[in-house]
């Protein structure tokens, strides 16, 4: 048995890992399996993993005492008889080096190590049923997963590659011509020799892996990455209800989510992946400084910068989750580029970040863009970005997840280290006491200045020091009032004082109507000039890229204003009558069309309603309300706008048309 101090315990367990603490003292002292251990167990396996230490109680205010065991061996027993047990818990992730006793105080404590399970192992739970059973670690706690990601945990465990199953029902018509067309025509310029250009469409769509033949069952068919490459929207929301990809660009170097440009899925184009990506990466590299460049005789005008954008792009489209409640959203700030996609990642961000190990979630996806030279091969690509950015000197990427709900999110921070601007304005905050801190304690400060925020995991990015040496600083900065923390191990992060970040940041959405083509019939972008888009949102407006895609409580809590004409006095998703009319579809996945242009009548007949109400109310996304029933029912008269005469009024309702 390990001989340790607790000080010693401490240091090591350091901020790098999520800790729990628990008593397992047991009704008669002599030490028990704590009735909640492999709810955490279940947690830490299914997000980051984690160290559980049995036999040591923290009190509220974070001081660590030795409670101990007295019979470790006993309780060491009934841990791997309990692992062992599928009635308990779903899978054993340890092996015997991940359980280790450790004396302390000349009391028996057990040290458990818990591994992030992999995709295949995930997901890991309690009792007979992930249905229920299904935990993850969010802060300090351990909370119950919901039924909807359980069931993407379940299907991404068997399926290698998401976008290869076949669409029954969809077929060619489905598909933009214009988009097949343009993305051949860059296949034949990429490879202008490939034996595949002489195929007639049907045949090159079977051999990129849009088209598919089961052997098995003889089935055949679009595939999902077929739709999604070259589909037409309605097309695209029947297969992914929760479709959404939005580009914003914005004009100032802050988290307030303020728009100058935006292409989104509005319904003003085809609203494909292929589309989204020759739209996005135009504006993603305009106003790129370009060096003068030769090959050969001719001018380059392109960079690594441009390369990693086009890298980071792909990369944000293939890996996406799309059956998740978020959408593919790309920003671009002057200072510097974000990407998020819905999904958690298959790999741990650190181990995508060093390269070498892949687990692309639609590879279909994938081949279809490396075909015409986009995206590099398995497991290199988020190398390449980085060792772009350390050429231009610039921060190290940030890569992370998030899991309520689940996304993955990629920042590209255009600014060095330790640039001049920031230290001085530190020095004028902190003045003589700024100039006595050791380059990583500035560094550190740096961060919190740049990124709105530092965790003990992104300072250990960007700095070659031990980890504990890591977790002494950001202390000691705390101590001193330059950082103030909140949350706790492996969750603390850190701020400057009187600077708490937004909770969402950089990837906060404004709740606004989805933008529409402008005066000059761009499509996708929005005037400048619109101070519609510019002023601030009421709680009522929706995004086509907002989170909100289904309701949950906090949504049902009345605080919405109130619509043109509405004598309601509750807010509409929350009004006992709107939900009594809306209750028999909000569970129902597939309803008539009839059906739903029915029901949107009648709740519409009762109140002016905007669409982020019919969304909640209905329980369906936004874009595929306005595109498939809410634009079609305003053309054919049966819906009125409130707003008629100005269609992206940030108020604008639906209200139903009185009979003729």
């Amino acid at each position: 048995m390990a001989e340790r101090t607790l000080s010693e315990l401490r240091t090591h367990f350091a901020e790098d890992v999520d800790l729990e603490l628990k008593a397992a003292v047991g009704k008669d002292g002599e030490g028990a399996l704590p009735r909640n251990l492999f709810e955490t167990y279940s947690a830490m396996a299914n997000t980051q993993g984690g160290r559980i230490l049995l036999g040591i109680r923290e009190d509220s205010f974070g001081a660590w005492s030795v409670v101990g065991i007295d019979r470790p061996e006993k309780l060491k027993k009934e841990l791997w008889d309990a692992l062992s047990n599928r009635q308990r818990v779903s899978t054993n992730l340890l092996r015997d080096a991940d359980v280790e006793l450790i004396s302390l105080q000349g009391k028996g404590v057990l040290a458990i190590r818990v591994p992030r399970a992999s995709r295949h192992e995930r997901p890991v739970y309690v009792g007979p049923n992930p249905l229920g059973g299904t935990f993850r670690r969010r802060g300090e706690g351990d909370y119950r997963v919901d039924d909807e990601t359980v069931r993407r945990m379940l299907a991404e465990q068997v399926e290698d590659e998401r976008d290869a199953r076949i669409l029954p029902g969809f077929g060619l018509a489905d598909l933009d011509g214009e988009t097949l067309s343009a993305y051949r025509q860059h296949f034949k310029t990429t490879r202008p020799d490939h034996p595949w250009h002489a195929l007639s469409d049907p045949d090159f769509l079977d051999r990129l892996g849009a088209w598919r033949r089961d052997r098995s069952t003889h089935e055949e068919g679009l595939t999902l990455a077929g739709i999604l490459m070259f589909g037409r929207l309605p097309a695209i929301l029947d297969a992914v209800p929760n479709y959404i990809v939005d580009y914003q660009e914005r004009p100032e170097p802050k988290a307030e989510p303020r728009w100058v440009d935006r292409i989104t899925t509005d319904g003003t184009w085809s609203g494909n992946l292929f589309d989204f990506y020759r739209r996005a990466i135009r504006k993603l590299t305009e106003g790129l400084k370009v060096p003068f460049k030769l090959t050969g005789d001719r001018r380059t005008d392109d960079t690594a910068v441009h390369e990693a954008l086009r890298e980071a792009l792909v990369n944000t489209m293939i890996h996406a989750d799309y059956a998740g409640r978020v959408s593919v959203l790309v920003v671009k700030r002057p200072d510097l580029f974000g990407f998020r996609n819905p999904g958690a990642m298959r790999v741990p961000p650190d181990s995508a970040l060093r390269g070498g190990d892949s687990d692309c979630r639609n590879r279909r996806l994938q081949k279809m863009f490396q075909m015409v030279g986009l995206g590099e091969q398995a497991g290199s690509g988020l190398p390449k970005i980085a060792k772009s950015w350390s050429e231009q000197h610039w921060r190290a990427p940030l890569l992370f997840e998030k899991f309520e709900p689940e996304q993955t999110r990629l920042e590209l921070h255009m600014v060095s280290l330790l640039p001049d601007a920031v230290l001085q304005d530190l020095d004028r905050r902190f003045g003589q006491r700024m100039r006595t801190l050791s380059k990583v304690e500035r560094l550190a400060l740096a961060t919190a200045s740049i990124e709105e925020r530092v965790t003990h995991q992104r300072l250990s990015q960007i700095t070659t020091d031990h980890p504990h040496d890591l977790t002494k600083t950001l202390s000691r900065l705390v101590q001193h009032g330059f950082l103030v923390s909140e949350g706790a191990g492996r969750g603390t992060t850190y701020y400057l004082p009187g600077e708490k970040p937004a909770e969402l940041e950089l990837f906060a959405t404004r709740s606004e109507p989805a933008p529409v083509a402008g005066p000059t019939g761009q499509a996708g972008r929005t005037p400048t000039s619109s101070s519609e888009h510019l002023a601030g949102a009421s709680s009522q407006q929706m995004a086509s890229s907002s989170e909100h895609l289904a309701p949950s409580s906090e949504h049902l809590a009345g605080s919405s204003e109130q619509m043109p004409g509405s004598s309601q006095h509750l807010a509409p998703d929350a009004d006992p009558k709107l939900l009594a009319i809306a209750a028999p579809f909000r569970d129902r996945r597939k309803v008539g069309k009839e059906a739903m242009r029915a029901v949107i009548r009648r709740l519409c007949e009762q109140a002016p309603l905007m669409l982020a109400d019919l969304s909640r109310l209905l329980n369906r996304p936004p874009d595929s309300l306005r595109v498939h029933y809410l634009n079609p029912m305003v053309k054919t008269g049966e819906l009125l706008l409130s707003y008629p005469e100005q269609p992206t009024h940030p108020s604008q309702a639906y209200r139903a048309a009185q009979p003729q």
